[in-house]
């Protein structure tokens, strides 16, 4: 009896490579990328109205759920800006007067509704009211 020599020996298993470690993805800088064009949701209406014989038997094109949140929902921009503290006790008290009249308010809706209110304003009366500013410094504060 011959005894096979690659039956005797014990199978080992085939040794795996670990794989590449991985760079941390890296955003493009806001000039690099591109503009985000969205074309996609005019081409069905157009089409619709092209191939309908009646104006009154149109459906109007049903849109999708990603298109009804981008048409609902404007996009949000942080950013910060240095403000006198009186200007601080300034938003801290029309708060307080929006709480006594029962509604709740955040600093940046009184932002937001200042900058409704101005720019209601004619040209005179926004010049008058920038005036009326007391000039600061811009930048942030240098640490004690």
């Amino acid at each position: 009896m011959t005894e096979n020599t690659a039956a005797s020996k014990p199978k080992t298993a085939p040794v795996k490579k670990a794989p590449a470690a991985r760079k941390p993805a890296m955003r493009k800088p806001a000039a690099a990328r591109k503009p985000v064009t969205r074309t996609r949701a005019a081409a069905p209406v157009k089409a619709a109205v092209k191939s309908a014989p009646a104006v009154s038997q149109v459906k109007p094109a049903k849109k999708s759920k990603k298109e009804k949140k981008a048409q609902g929902k404007s996009k949000v921009v942080r950013d910060s800006f240095t403000m006198p503290q009186t200007d601080y006790a300034q938003i801290a008290a029309l708060k307080q007067v929006c709480q006594k009249a029962g509604l709740h308010v955040k600093k940046s809706e009184l932002l937001r509704a200042g900058l409704q209110a101005l720019s209601k304003m004619s040209v005179a009366q926004l010049e008058r009211a920038i005036v009326q500013l007391a000039p600061i410094k811009t930048g942030r504060p240098k640490k004690p």
